[in-house]
C-alpha cells in the first residue's frame, strides 16, 4: 500500500471490507461503481474510487479476505447524485436492495447487501 497524502488527524481515512470471494467483490464493486482495484496477493485488495483516480497509487480502502462476514458493525454510506441509478447499477452487479430507497432529512437513501452479505448505503440529496 502506498503512502496516503489526507493526513487530517481524526477523519476517517480508510475502510476495509471484508469479503468471502475477492474475485466477486471486485466484479461488483466495479461494475456498481466502477471502483479499481490494487491486488496485493490473494488475500487483499486496495480499493480506488473517483476520488482517488488521478493520484498516485491513493486509496481509499480495501477488500480483505475472510471466511465469514458478520452484518451489523459501521455502516458504510456512499453519494450517488442519482438514487434510482444507483439502485439500478447495484441490483445489476449482483447486490440486493434491503431498504430503501427511502426519505431522510436531507434526501434519500437506501441499503444493500453486497455479495458476501456486507450491509452498506447509498445516499443522495435528492
Amino acid at each position: 500500500m502506498t503512502a496516503h497524502t489526507h493526513s487530517i488527524p481524526f477523519t476517517i481515512d480508510y475502510v476495509e471490507i471484508s469479503v468471502t470471494d475477492m474475485q466477486v467483490a471486485r466484479d461488483f464493486y466495479g461494475a456498481a461503481f466502477g471502483w479499481s482495484f490494487t491486488t496485493y496477493g490473494d488475500q487483499y485488495s486496495g480499493i480506488r474510487t473517483a476520488a482517488e483516480m488521478g493520484s498516485d497509487g491513493e486509496e481509499a480502502g480495501g477488500l480483505l479476505l475472510v471466511e465469514k462476514v458478520t452484518r451489523g458493525g459501521p455502516l458504510v454510506l456512499l453519494y450517488a447524485d442519482d438514487i434510482d441509478d444507483a439502485v439500478k447499477r447495484v441490483t445489476r452487479a449482483g447486490g440486493t436492495v434491503v431498504n430503501g430507497p427511502y426519505d431522510f432529512p436531507g434526501g434519500r437513501r437506501f441499503h444493500f447487501l453486497d455479495p458476501s452479505g456486507n450491509e452498506l448505503g447509498v445516499w443522495s440529496a435528492s
